[in-house]
């Protein structure tokens, strides 16, 4: 299980629970004890029924647990000394033998154990698991049901969606059978099966959250979301649905504890088995690259881009000499549309480019200066490091004044942001900016759709903005870009 904030070391608790009775007893006050009233007889309770609307998991445990394994690791770790990271002194040092005998080093290097679980693909032994399960692991040792265990080679994995290939020497194995995730609907109950904590084929259930959710630093996999119980030792486990199929690898948990808090997340099977394709084909993953920074739609922006609602994806940035430059796509434009699939939000867009192929020409649907037009785009390769599909959070704005100290970008700070012309704010004060989220560092570029060329024009721009109004404010920071939402009070004079 990866969590996916970071998490405190996990800890298995056990509970025991007592079951208590009361009862209570009134005694007359004096005299006679009264016959007891007659009672109105009730009618005899009906059976229990059980099961009712309620689904029976058995048949689909008996039927395919058999074919999830569980999956440890031994990893070698460099370990620091007592000292830190402090070396020895060299063996010809006066102090040598004093720190060799008062000050002694732990082992350099350590075996460490990591536990996880996959399961079965196919009869020969090809196994799916997650990329972070078997990461950077010098073993990996397969434990099937019925206790065989089997020394495993990675056959390939790719970080970027964190799923692995990894296989074992053994034959007629039991597999699993592959579904179609697009047809899960929400609410639907799904089951996981896994080693939570080191044990075997432990079974949770649960019901679809949501679908095609994007993560930090995840926005290229379209998770499933569960309340499915998924602790540490169920990642790489599968998720079936209610026929017996696999419709996601169990990967990650939202978790402020380290342990389970009803958020968990899977990479759809369909995404997987690409991954799982490629490897085999070319032993690596390529993916579509358009080139764009993008960022969501909010209300607010919708509104200062004169945008009916808030759809789509707004471009931030476009990278230099990227398919998207070469197409024409500019800062500012709103994609609605890809190869003729909606995008509705931001976070819709890197799946759909990254599962196109390098070289493959798409259709973009945008909204620039309020009317629709469409793009032609032949995509590139993604960089194997680089993100160029960002997704970024739009701060809220508010209605105050403007209210902040520029000042022309010292030389060589275009070079760091991308930016031509602009201007660099040295100090944000209580007013519309800061409420925006303008920082002391970003350069300011454009104002309403103006390139701003220097700190003079900004004043001559912030005179001109419509009163009553919200204008996009364009701004880098941190080798990005994003849009910020500022509105401008009905009255008051605006200063730059």
């Amino acid at each position: 299980m990866h969590a996916i904030k970071p998490s405190t070391k996990a800890l298995l608790l056990a509970a025991s629970l007592i079951a208590l009775s009361a009862c209570s007893k009134q005694e007359p006050a004096s005299g006679t004890i009264p016959a007891p009233a007659k009672q109105a007889e009730l009618p005899a309770p009906s059976a229990p029924r059980v099961g009712v609307n309620l689904p029976d998991f058995t048949s689909l445990i008996e039927a395919h647990g058999p074919a999830v394994v569980n999956i440890s690791t031994t990893q070698t770790v460099n370990a620091r000394s007592r000292r830190g990271d402090m070396p020895l002194p060299q063996e010809d040092d006066p102090l040598f033998d004093f720190f060799r005998r008062f000050m002694p080093q732990q082992p350099r290097n350590y075996q460490a154990q990591s536990l996880g679980s996959g399961f079965i693909i196919a009869s020969d032994g090809t196994i799916l698991t997650n990329a972070h399960v078997v990461a950077d692991a010098d073993e990996v040792t397969v434990r099937l049901t019925d206790k065989r265990e089997f020394k495993a080679k990675v056959l390939g994995s790719d970080k970027r969606t964190d799923v692995a290939v990894i296989k074992i020497n053994a034959d007629k194995l039991p597999i699993v059978t592959l579904g179609q995730p697009a047809q899960l609907r929400v609410g639907e109950w799904v089951v996981a099966i896994g080693s939570p904590f080191g044990f075997d084929n432990s079974v949770t259930a649960g019901i679809v959250s949501a679908k095609g959710r994007s993560l930090p630093e995840e926005n290229y996999v379209p998770f499933i979301q569960t309340d499915v119980a998924i602790n540490p030792g169920n990642s790489g486990g599968p998720l079936f649905d209610l026929t017996g199929k696999v419709v996601g690898i169990n990967s990650q948990i939202f978790s402020r504890s380290g342990g389970y808090m009803g958020l968990s997340f899977a990479i759809p099977a369909n995404v997987a088995m690409d991954v799982v394709a490629q490897l085999k084909a070319d032993g690596r993953v390529t993916r579509g690259w358009l080139g764009v920074t993008l960022q969501e739609v909010t209300q607010d922006l919708a509104r200062s881009f004169n945008l009916e609602q808030p759809r789509g994806a707004l471009v931030a940035d476009v990278s230099e000499g990227s398919p998207a430059a070469k197409a024409g796509l500019k800062t500012g434009d709103v994609i609605v549309a890809y190869a003729g699939k909606p995008v509705n939000d931001s976070a819709d867009l890197p799946p759909l480019v990254g599962a196109s192929k390098p070289g493959a020409s798409k259709t973009l649907t945008v909204i620039r200066d309020g009317r629709e037009r469409e793009i032609d785009v032949t995509l590139g390769r993604l960089p194997d490091k680089d993100r160029e599909l960002a997704l970024e959070n739009a701060p809220d704005d508010g209605a105050l004044r403007l209210n902040v100290v520029v000042a022309d970008p010292p030389a060589g700070l275009h070079g760091k942001g991308g930016a031509e012309g602009g201007v660099l704010v040295r100090q944000v004060g209580p007013g519309i900016a800061a409420e925006a989220g303008v920082r002391p560092g970003d350069i300011l570029v454009s104002l309403n759709n103006q390139t701003i060329k220097d700190a003079a024009h900004l004043r001559q721009l912030v005179k001109e903005l419509p009163p009553g109004r919200r204008v996009p404010l364009l701004v880098k920071r941190d080798n990005g870009s994003l849009y910020l939402a500022v509105e401008i009070p009905a009255r008051a004079k605006q200063a730059g």
